[in-house]
């Protein structure tokens, strides 16, 4: 017998704010099918108040009240049975974030949950890497976000070390030379330090950014972008203004400049830990958490 359940995640990032609606499919012994029916981006850029000002702003506090009473109704519209949202690094380091998330509650009856960077981790390897992971090699999960960066290593299937840093794209939009080289040492340390022993580390990446290069790269589903074509794309973005980019491109103008310092820790950490591939699976913390839900794990 076919059965379907509406379920949704809400990612609220350091760059914007997403709901996901998702179709789960179960039939008798089948494992379940994950559908997307919706998807809704919102660029509010809470990050540009949380890491520079270490509050969010009134006016973003408005904005995000607004979003979540529309994506409730979105999911009244869809007939989501069970949803989760889940607030990250920019809300995390705001010094008014609970107050926030209060606030929110009370208008909107949307409940906000503040994770941290191994939560966040913890919940997108719940999407399925069995597409990506061949058990005996090792790799390099590297989820760039807007305020923080994860780094998860896998060798033998098994998770071996991870790590999250204070580096992502709008938090390196706004640091300053100094800030942003020590951050540089420590991930270079970490990812030497932990990959010396592997050989052929390949990286899996995660985040909007990753998935827009992939999709401007025109490369079929699950084949990898190679370590020369992320730098010559990195030195195609650079050349271009941010109008060109907008304009020429069709990036969206919250995107236009946060895919460069996104390029960037791709790079580096292809370099750093010796890898010449990378993998899209295209998958994000919103999936993750809509997976979790269904299996419980939330």
């Amino acid at each position: 017998m076919l059965k379907i359940e509406k379920l949704a995640g809400i990612d609220i990032g350091s760059n914007a704010v997403r709901l996901l609606v998702t179709n789960v499919i179960t039939e008798k012994d089948e494992k379940p099918s994950f559908k997307k029916s919706a998807l809704v981006r919102v660029p509010i850029r809470l990050g540009a108040d949380s890491f520079i000002k270490g509050v969010i702003s009134e006016e973003n506090k408005i904005r995000m009240i607004k979003a979540m009473n529309a994506f409730k109704l979105l999911m009244e519209v869809h007939g989501v049975e069970k949803y989760y949202a889940c607030a990250t690094s920019a809300m995390r380091d705001a010094s008014n974030g609970n107050d926030v998330i209060n606030e929110i509650f009370e208008q909107t009856s949307v409940k906000i949950n503040i994770i941290d960077g191994k939560k966040e981790a913890a919940i997108i390897f719940s999407t399925d890497l069995s597409d990506v992971i061949e058990s005996d090699k090792p790799y390099l999960y590297v989820d760039v976000g807007g305020g923080s960066t994860e780094f998860t290593l896998f060798s033998n299937g098994e998770i071996v070390n991870s790590k999250s840093f204070k580096i992502g794209t709008v938090r390196l939009l706004n640091y300053s030379k100094d800030e942003a080289l020590k951050i540089w040492e420590d991930i270079e340390i970490w990812i030497r330090e932990n990959t010396k022993d592997l050989k052929k580390v390949a990286l899996i990446g995660s985040g909007g950014n990753i998935n827009k290069i992939y999709k401007l790269s025109g490369k079929q589903l699950g084949k990898p972008l190679s370590l020369i074509y992320m730098k010559a794309h990195y030195q195609f973005l650079k050349q271009m203004t941010y109008e060109q980019r907008i304009s020429e491109m069709g990036l969206n103008p919250d995107r236009a400049d946060v895919i460069i310092p996104a390029t960037k820790i791709y790079i580096n950490a292809m370099k750093w830990s010796g890898a010449t591939k990378i993998y899209v699976p295209k998958i994000g913390l919103a999936d993750g958490i809509v997976k979790s839900l269904y299996y419980n794990k939330l």
